[in-house]
């Protein structure tokens, strides 16, 4: 049986994910006795970098995959070895009209921008409520992003920091396809911003819940800008970092072992049981922090889960030989896919494929977004591979929720997988398909993970990314949630994951904040 450094640690942290290794690092740093446990074989959790090809020096970010809502402030204050890369486009939208191919690229300087919206309606008009749309929420973005690391505002108190009543009824009390409607007349400019409010969030423009108004929200704020970063080394090399500076600082970690319960009355140390491959061991820990859902956090704790949650993605993972070349011959591959390539995201075809979703049907036309990591940061690729041209492409695909691969989750996979990439050929001269490379065994280098199989290898709750629908990043309930929005209804317990308030996302943001209420902060 595993043998630790202490009887009884001040801290344990129940899984080795990102957050959970940011907590480590925070509180090893203090002095504290801290010890994490992890599942898995190896820490990082969803942000992990591996060669999923057989033979093939391709390291890539299998699960997560950018870096927005990272502070800097913990990069700093844990002294990480980690760096992030902008992308000079933010995104490229092919479409077709008049029976000509084009596209919307948003990138490349101002004047290419205003071109591109030019050339796709005609005037100026929408490139200027775009630049007032942005303009809004990146005055937000600076406002609201420095809070993610502060003690959780009350909903008046963020409201009043916004000090924007447009801005504020915009995102936070209003569903966002009226404001999407309201600045943008055109579908395809519609639907290039609704997308940021739907990933990994099965939700309508005009859903009442305002999910996506959360989701948005989140993917407008990271680091004071809304810019979505290229993690250099692959999202493993943060982790990597990160269990470094937990082990540097004197943190202990411990992978293989499985939390399977903590037994507690919320005053006393807490009894954390673990099972190894060799049979069950138990810690004492004056503080527990979990680095999982709320879920389950219920289910360790003996107690009745909450309604489970549900993912809605699709993520897929290419290498190619070379990029494909495009139908639209105005733009370079290197430049469309070194930013967000959107397909079969208008606005009209968002709605359609989540009211086909909702009803228990595979979209008929799949909405997805594409990236290549490689064309910014070509270091996740062996050097042989970088002289022959080998590019990767990241695919995320939408409005997929796991109730659709309940029945058959391979079936489905296969139909969703080859629906999604003819969507994606029909705005390239080749397939997508002659472009991929093979593996050692002679088999193309192309893997999709549904919800399902996110569950299953990640213990992700329904394959949810957030661990849960997001929260807004205020106060709902101060005494629940407590000063750091971590707490639990156990003093001893707190939530350290993505499932705590202002969780979601490769951000740190929940670790730092468990830290800080050990702390004392």
């Amino acid at each position: 049986m595993t043998s630790f450094g202490h009887d009884v640690y001040d801290d344990v942290i129940v899984g080795g994910g990102h957050n959970g290794l940011v907590a480590a690092a925070y509180l090893a740093r203090a002095g504290r006795s801290v010890l994490v446990l992890e599942r898995l074989g190896s820490t990082g959790g969803a942000a992990i970098s591996t060669r999923p090809f057989v033979g093939v020096d391709a390291r890539l970010s299998r699960y997560s995959y950018l870096v927005s809502l990272l502070p800097a402030k913990i990069v700093r204050d844990l002294g990480l070895e980690f760096a992030v890369r902008k992308r000079t486009v933010s995104s490229y939208t092919p479409f077709e009209r008049d029976g000509r191919p084009g596209g919307l690229l948003v990138g490349g300087g101002e004047s290419r921008t205003r071109e591109s919206f030019a050339r796709l309606t005609g005037s100026e008009r929408e490139y200027e409520s775009w630049r007032a749309f942005y303009g809004r929420t990146g005055r937000l973005a600076e406002k609201v992003f420095p809070t993610l690391t502060e003690p959780l505002p009350t909903r008046e108190e963020l409201r009043a920091r916004i000090d924007d009543e447009a801005a504020w009824r915009m995102l936070f009390e209003e569903p966002l396809g009226r404001a999407v409607e309201g600045h943008f007349a055109d579908d395809l400019v519609r639907g290039v911003v609704l997308t940021d409010a739907l990933i990994g969030t099965f939700a309508d423009a005009h859903d009442a819940s305002l999910v996506q108004n959360r989701c948005f929200l989140y993917h407008v704020i990271g680091g004071g800008t809304g810019d979505w970063d290229v993690p250099v080394g692959g999202m493993g090399a943060l982790t990597d970092a990160l269990a470094a500076a937990a082990r540097a600082a004197g943190a202990e970690i411990a992978t293989g072992h499985e939390v399977v319960r903590i037994e507690t009355d919320g005053r006393t140390p807490a009894e954390v049981t673990f099972r190894t491959a060799t049979g069950e061991g138990r810690v004492v820990a004056r503080t527990v922090l979990v680095n999982a859902s709320p879920r389950a956090l219920a289910e360790l704790l003996g107690e009745a889960p909450a309604t489970a949650p549900e993912g809605a993605q699709l993520k897929v993972n290419m290498l190619l030989r070379r990029l494909p070349r495009l139908r639209d011959t105005s733009v370079d591959p290197r430049e469309a896919f070194g930013g967000t390539f959107h397909i079969a995201e208008g606005y009209e075809q968002l709605a359609r494929a989540h009211a086909e979703a909702a009803t228990g049907e595979l979209p008929s036309v799949p909405p997805s977004e594409i990236y290549c990591h490689s064309l910014t940061d070509p270091t996740i690729l062996g050097p042989e591979l970088v002289e022959r041209g080998y590019q990767t492409l990241t695919l995320f695909g939408l409005h997929t929720p796991a109730r659709l691969f309940e029945k058959d989750n391979q079936q489905a996979r296969e139909v969703l997988l080859t629906g999604t990439l003819a969507q994606l050929d029909a705005h390239l001269a080749e397939p997508i398909t002659d472009c991929l490379a093979f593996d050692a065994d002679g088999r193309p280098c192309i893997e999709a993970k549904t919800p399902l199989d996110l569950e299953r290898e990640l213990r992700l709750p329904g394959g949810h990314i957030f661990h849960r629908d997001l929260s807004w990043p205020y106060a709902q309930d101060r005494s629940a949630a407590g000063r750091w929005g971590v707490g639990t209804p156990y003093a001893n317990v707190l939530l350290c994951g993505a499932g705590a308030v202002r969780g979601g996302g490769v951000s740190g943001v929940p670790g730092h904040n468990a830290a800080m209420a050990v702390l004392g902060h």
